[in-house]
């Protein structure tokens, strides 16, 4: 701002000057400066030089005279007066100390608390000009100034009723506000801190609103300020006390004492706390606690339907989703809201995880498409996709054949759907869709909207490089899948490429190159092993803060970034996880436990088979490779069958090849039986639902003959209504039926040995899915 040419400020006027104007000077401010003035004058007789050119700086400041300001105030020894003014304190805190005790006389000051009130708030106008001016740091140096003369005059903290009758204390509340936003916009994050921490002691005598305002704004600060701090130095914190270790612990520790004080009545709610709250606590990753601490938040704070919302997207986010689907139930039920439409899409995307609840999650997206109407395209195309999921897993579950097709087809006509309100753009549907045709065998369909989702998402995400190289796979074209392998391997990080590489090694082993496996396996591991130690050693610290902890809309944005209730590439278990890395190191094991079982290498076997029980010894998979002495009683081989075909009754010669890397068929035994009855029933303890060692229960229960035909068909028929499209189960079915000796039994066989090459000659290397 340009100084005014009759400006006071822009004349050199000498204390003796000013004192004998000071009645012209004071008729022309405000009301306010006139008070202060006779303060003065009432208390020492006359101002004295430093007193005359803080009042006429702040004449011009209130004038908006910034430059001409600052020039009066630069003309303020500060460092000469600064002992007078802590001497001054010290004093006059004595005094008021002096009238509770009723002792002796003190000394009287050197300058009274209205005049060092009257320096200090010419400190802070000096602060306020030269910010004003773009000198931030000379600003922040300038305010820090006023702290330190406080902070030394008073070894116990500002007292309650020095500052009653002039404005230190509103000055000091202003300094200690005004401090933190200097170092920021100096760039200086390491001073910020420092800053608000120091602010943020009791000795200051803030107001609760004061103070309430410097935390929130502290852990805004250290929440999106983009760097990590070093944490707070307590030097007088008690051993069991809470001390925050970085960051985001240091600002979920502000947000909750805000949060308490709120419950406490001590300050006015805000919104914005929980908010960025929240956010906190979605990056820190407790969601559990999240949900405990909002069940436990003051009625009226926030109504009972948001509340029923929340708290379900916490629960799912913490993997907790029947409590969440409960949650969700209660708010669609038509005493709350039953047209909630966030509600019914979270409602119908869990269902869709799980086959049992898949109708169930029909019926939530179909009447998230009734409430929708003419609304939000985006939404819509939600809405038809997870019907689509919902419909998906419903066909698994089908009992009859013409109800798993009616819902196949119900699936895809709603992925279509949803993909076209898009116009082919949104990614994740596009991956759905084409998981769909590929679960369905539609190969063609599925590549083609495969290749698709890879032009578009430019190669940037691991599921469609692994789709498309499983749906070539199943077309059997294995060179052009170990291409697209090794073109992933070259866009994808280091620690993301486990999955590509066990792929790859089983796309090898098909192709014969079962050295290059084993040197793909070998590489896999070697990569998992210091993975995992990356990880032990650098494991981030969970957040423990006690107290509670509270979630908000950013919980629903994690949740609903793409419209479909998960962010492409996003999962409960992602790659780059540590348990998804001891998780794929078990199956590397297990891979090359049967490979070396294939070769009759029985000792390399073991070996293998010992590694994977060190990583975990309750796994189904090592169970169905090994009995309870861990002696591999399997071993894996191929057969040629011919049979007559249903419809043209000719002999027709079939190749079965069941890898061991697949669902395994157990057809050879050792002379184990009851030892392999044992490792299979230890394995379906562990996991009912696991394929393989149905199947192979099975197989040993027919060679045994020990057992009722329809206890080993109710193994097979268990087999094959948790995965129709097992190759595995319809052939053994088939030895099955076949074995029974009869004209229809030969029939049924047939039709399953037939269903089972169909299945065998579209069969990816690994499941689509």
């Amino acid at each position: 701002m340009v100084p005014s040419s009759e400006s006071i400020g822009t004349k050199d006027c000498s204390a003796s000057d000013y004192s004998s104007k000071a009645g012209e000077v004071v008729k022309h401010p405000d009301i306010g400066n006139i008070e202060e003035a006779e303060w003065s004058l009432r208390e020492t007789s006359s101002l004295n030089y430093e007193e005359a050119r803080a009042l006429l700086g702040r004449i011009e400041y209130q004038k908006g005279n910034i430059e001409a300001a600052l020039h009066v105030f630069e003309g303020i020894d500060i460092a000469a007066a600064t002992p007078k003014m802590k001497i001054a304190l010290a004093l006059a805190n004595r005094k008021g100390e002096r009238h509770k005790r009723r002792s002796q006389n003190l000394s009287s000051p050197p300058m009274s608390v209205h005049a060092i009130s009257l320096l200090l708030e010419a400190i802070f106008l000096k602060a306020k000009c030269l910010q004003g001016l773009g000198r931030f740091k000379e600003a922040a140096q300038s305010c820090k100034v006023i702290l330190d003369i406080v902070e030394s005059s008073f070894a116990e903290g500002f007292p309650e009723n020095l500052g009653a009758d002039c404005k230190l204390q509103e000055t000091l509340n202003r300094a200690v506000e005004l401090l933190p936003e200097l170092w920021k916009l100096a760039d200086a994050p390491r001073e910020t801190i420092m800053s608000y921490r120091r602010a943020l002691l009791p000795c200051w005598n803030l107001d609760a609103e004061t103070t309430a305002k410097l935390q929130k704004e502290f852990a805004i600060f250290l929440l999106y300020c983009g760097g990590e701090t070093c944490p707070p130095n307590l030097r007088s914190q008690m051993g069991s006390s809470f001390v925050p270790r970085n960051n985001i612990e240091e600002a979920i520790l502000l947000l909750m004492i805000l949060l308490r004080k709120v419950a406490l009545k001590r300050i006015e709610w805000d919104p914005s706390i929980l908010d960025h709250l929240s956010f906190a606590f979605s990056i820190a990753g407790d969601l559990s606690s999240l949900a405990t601490q909002i069940e436990e938040l003051l009625p009226g704070i926030i109504n009972r339907k948001e509340r029923y919302h929340i708290l379900a997207l916490c629960y799912y986010g913490a993997g907790e989703d029947l409590v969440a689907l409960n949650l969700l139930r209660k708010l669609l039920s038509g005493s709350e809201d039953p047209k909630c439409l966030p509600a019914l899409l979270i409602a119908s995307k869990i269902c869709g995880e799980y086959p049992d609840l898949a109708e169930e999650g029909a019926t939530f997206a179909s009447r998230a498409l009734e409430c929708l109407g003419d609304g939000c395209d985006q939404m819509e195309s939600t809405a038809n996709c997870l019907l689509g999921i919902s419909l998906s897993a419903q066909s698994k579950v089908a009992i009859t054949d013409f109800d798993r097709a009616t819902r196949q087809a119900k699936a895809l006509q709603a992925l279509v759907s949803a993909a076209r309100s898009t116009n082919m753009r949104d990614l994740s549907i596009l991956y759905r869709l084409s998981l769909e045709y590929a679960e369905q065998r539609k190969l063609n369909a599925a590549h083609y909207y495969a290749k698709m989702l890879l032009k578009l998402e430019g190669g940037s995400n691991l599921k469609g490089w692994l789709l498309m190289a499983r749906i070539l796979s199943a077309q059997k074209r294995y060179e052009d899948a170990e291409t697209i392998l090794n073109a992933a391997l070259d866009q994808t990080g280091k620690w993301e490429q486990g999955e590509l590489l066990r792929t790859k090694a089983k796309v090898q082993l098909v192709q014969g190159q079962l050295k290059g496996a084993v040197e793909t396996y070998t590489h896999l591991l070697a990569a998992l092993q210091v993975q995992t130690k990356t990880f032990s050693s650098d494991k981030r610290a969970s957040c423990n803060v006690t107290g509670g902890l509270f979630p908000d809309i950013i919980l629903e944005i994690a949740c609903w970034s793409n419209g479909l209730g998960e962010a492409w590439g996003f999962e409960t278990c992602e790659y780059g996880s540590a348990n998804h890395a001891r998780s794929l190191e078990l199956e590397v094991w297990l891979d090359l436990a049967f490979i070396y079982i294939n070769l009759s290498q029985w000792h390399d076997a073991e070996i293998c088979l010992s590694k994977s029980e060190a990583i975990s010894s309750y796994s189904a998979s090592k169970c169905h490779a090994t009995d309870g002495k861990d002696r591999t009683i399997v071993f894996m081989s191929t057969e040629k069958l011919r049979y007559q075909t249903r419809a043209s009754r000719q002999p027709h010669a079939t190749t079965f090849s069941f890898s061991s890397i697949g669902p395994c068929v157990l057809y050879e035994k050792k002379g184990l039986y009851k030892e392999a009855i044992k490792a299979f029933r230890s394995a379906l303890n562990i996991d009912p639902a696991h394929v393989p060692s149905l199947i192979s229960t099975a197989v040993v229960l027919r060679k045994l003959s020990d057992q009722s035909n329809a206890v080993i068909r109710s193994f097979l028929m268990a087999a094959l209504r948790l995965d129709g499209m097992n190759s595995s189960a319809w052939y053994n079915l088939g030895l099955f039926y076949k074995s029974q000796g009869t004209q229809s039994s030969k029939l049924e066989a047939a039709e399953c040995f037939e269903a089972a090459a169909s299945l065998e000659e579209t069969a990816p290397v690994e499941p689509f899915r």
